[in-house]
């Protein structure tokens, strides 16, 4: 609703007749036949509106701050905008396309109108009479429109795309007489309808438009709509790179934005995928973060394209280093199955909020873990007590969780789905209803398990694409088993004899002439869970802020905005047995160098910490394994020993991440 620039309102007090104050108010004639044409029939409603709320804005004119309901971009900025290029608008999701009408009944698709220019996409309906709703887009594109008459170089550069989610009554017709005040023939300001509802839908469910018709008490139809505002900006490439809702809708930072996506055209190409391995890491590398010099080596979301891998293949031609895959003759391994466990895996549709995925823990260009925490965060950032495990060669583990306490991957696969603190479904039949109600699962369970979805085959699919992600035939692969004498350097072959010789850390994390996991399957105490539950904090901790930045604060201060951390006494949960107490699984040593931080708690950072845990004999308590003793290690045998470990990442693991990087999110 053009609010802006409309009016201006002054109460004259020295005017009075019979009582009564009379307003006067000066109507600016041009801006009032763009807003007549437009919103005749709520004007009244508009103007008392903008009384009641003290204040009107024009486009260059202001007012004192008062006490309003309108939106912020009703009003001029009240901030100064960031230089143009100084930030960066990080790919949010690929925009959606869909078959759309011209206000000349022209059938074109979305994807037609985007690639050439930088769009602007609006949803509306004309006949809105929410004032911080579709008025409020319209009158933000209308000042754009006016800014870029003023500057044709950027005008030629964006397109403006106003969509009406009302196709009964907004047809092209319609749409053609609401577009009338704004077109010019200096912007691309283009106002679209759509055939029919059913053709609208698609649209609305890619771009998580929630649009509800409201009825009144006889169940009639009253002609108006329950919705979110929501203003998408669209890059050349046709990627979604910003999401403004009510409260950030304002044309200066909508200018503001399309000129920091116009200053990267020329660097960047979000389609070409670099080759470097960085890609396969963590998305920004924290190394060296306690260092004021430290600079991220961030990558941006638009390099991570992926490419499918065969993922059947995987599980039927084990990589060098690797026993024959364990598959349960309930589960036998299909390429259907993958592809719908894949599928489940990365929706996030699968918590109670539609928000987080099984691999926003076990992340998988951080080794299928999580580089960036020492312990694990559910939903609305809710605290997990445990590190998030790497799923690299699950499918050979006997026992699963940190404290061994599930056997299967088809079981394992309920707790965190059920755990409040990660995706926090309330139950079982909740998540299959939920399945069972996404139009984009239609027919996939009956394909791979001849039956709708259940508590089993749900367990089943995602165990079967967990069982695909097999690692191995690395570097000491290479030199151990395929005996190329070349594959590693001297000081991993010296690593190696330090590793099953005066270390003995081959006396849990075994290897044998055929084949190595690296794991003996059991649970230890080590002394590292004793030390965390006996360990008192100190009154002042150490806190980092920023690269290189560190300040002092009161455990008080802290405790009183954290919460309260919960203690763990490992197998001991499961057994109540006290001489279980601490214990943890062994976990698999095969792509160790990805999968930092270490320990069940994720207290130790590096491969170095973790070594120097064990050369000192670990943490003395009195059910300590009796194989954790100090090894009187020197330096260059522990700088070794690293080399060692480090030559245990798997050959395929780009392969598995970017074939992660192609499957569907689930939004």
């Amino acid at each position: 609703m053009l609010l802006a620039g409309i009016y201006s309102v002054r109460m004259d007090s020295r005017l009075k007749t019979s009582g009564m104050t009379i307003i006067t108010v000066i109507i600016y004639w041009d801006w009032y036949k763009v807003f007549f044409k437009i919103m005749v029939n709520i004007m009244m409603k508009i103007f008392i509106t903008l009384l009641m709320a003290g204040m009107f804005y024009g486009d260059n004119l202001s007012a004192e701050p008062a006490q309003s309901s309108l939106a912020p971009g009703y009003s001029p900025l009240t901030f100064n905008a960031p230089q143009v290029a100084s930030y960066n608008l990080p790919v949010i999701d690929k925009a959606a396309d869909g078959e759309v009408l011209t206000t000349t009944k022209q059938a074109r698709h979305l994807h037609e109108l985007m690639g050439d220019k930088i769009v602007l996409l609006s949803f509306i309906y004309s006949t809105c009479s929410d004032v911080n709703g579709c008025p409020l887009a319209t009158m933000v594109f209308h000042k754009i429109n006016r800014r870029l008459q003023k500057e044709p170089e950027l005008a030629g550069k964006l397109r403006l795309l106003t969509l009406s989610f009302n196709p009964e009554h907004d047809t092209p017709e319609a749409m053609r007489e609401y577009a009338q005040s704004f077109i010019s023939e200096q912007v691309d300001w283009q106002f679209l309808t759509t055939q029919s509802e059913q053709k609208l839908q698609p649209i609305l469910d890619q771009y998580q438009q929630s649009i509800q018709k409201v009825y009144d008490e006889k169940g009639e139809f009253t002609g108006t709509f329950s919705h979110i505002l929501r203003v998408y900006l669209i890059d050349t490439d046709k990627q979604v790179r910003n999401i403004y809702s009510v409260s950030f809708l304002h044309a200066d930072t909508l200018i503001n934005d399309v000129k920091t996506l116009l200053s990267e055209v020329h660097t960047q190409n979000p389609e070409v995928v670099s080759e470097d391995k960085a890609l396969f890491q963590a998305g920004d590398n924290k190394q060296n973060y306690a260092q004021q010099d430290y600079q991220t080596q961030s990558i941006a979301l638009n390099q991570r394209q992926g490419k499918a891998a065969d993922l059947y293949a995987n599980t039927q031609q084990i990589p060098l280093g690797l026993p024959p895959l364990p598959v349960p003759e309930n589960n036998l391994i299909t390429a259907d199955k993958i592809a719908l466990g894949r599928k489940l895996f990365y929706d996030r549709r699968l918590s109670l909020n539609n928000t987080f995925s099984c691999a926003m823990c076990h992340i998988p260009e951080q080794g299928f873990s999580s580089n960036e925490m020492a312990t694990a965060v559910g939903i609305e950032g809710r605290s997990v007590r445990r590190n998030s495990p790497t799923i690299y060669n699950i499918a050979y583990a006997s026992m699963l969780f940190h404290d061994g306490r599930e056997n299967s991957l088809e079981q394992q696969v309920w707790a965190p789905l059920l755990a409040h603190n990660e995706m926090a479904n309330p139950s079982i039949g909740y998540v299959i209803d939920k399945i069972k109600s996404l139009a984009d699962y239609e027919g996939l369970f009956e394909k791979s398990f001849s039956k709708e979805p259940d508590m089993l085959n749900i367990g089943q699919a995602i165990a079967s694409y967990e069982r695909s992600l097999n690692s191995a035939n690395s570097a000491f692969d290479q030199w151990f088993f395929a005996k190329k004498s070349d594959a590693v350097s001297d000081a991993v072959k010296r690593g190696y004899q330090i590793f099953t010789g005066k270390a003995a850390c081959s006396a849990c994390h075994t290897l044998d002439e055929n084949f190595a996991l690296f794991t003996d399957n059991q649970l230890h105490n080590t002394g590292i869970g004793y030390r965390e539950s006996m360990h008192k904090e100190p009154e002042k901790q150490t806190v980092q802020v920023a690269p290189g930045v560190f300040i002092e604060v009161d455990r008080q201060d802290l405790s009183a905005i954290s919460e309260t951390k919960a203690n763990d006494l490992g197998r001991y949960e499961i057994t109540q047995d006290p001489q279980d107490r601490w214990k943890y699984k062994t976990p698999s040593l095969r792509n160790i160098a990805l999968t930092a931080p270490y320990m069940h708690n994720g207290s130790l950072s590096s491969l170095e910490e973790v070594i120097r845990f064990y050369n000192q004999g670990g943490v003395d308590n009195e059910t300590l394994d009796a194989l954790i003793k100090p090894l009187n290690l020197t330096e260059t045998e522990i700088s070794d020993l690293v080399e060692f470990l480090q030559a245990l990442t798997g050959s395929n693991v780009p392969e598995l991440v970017s074939d992660a990087y192609a499957a569907p999110i689930g939004n």
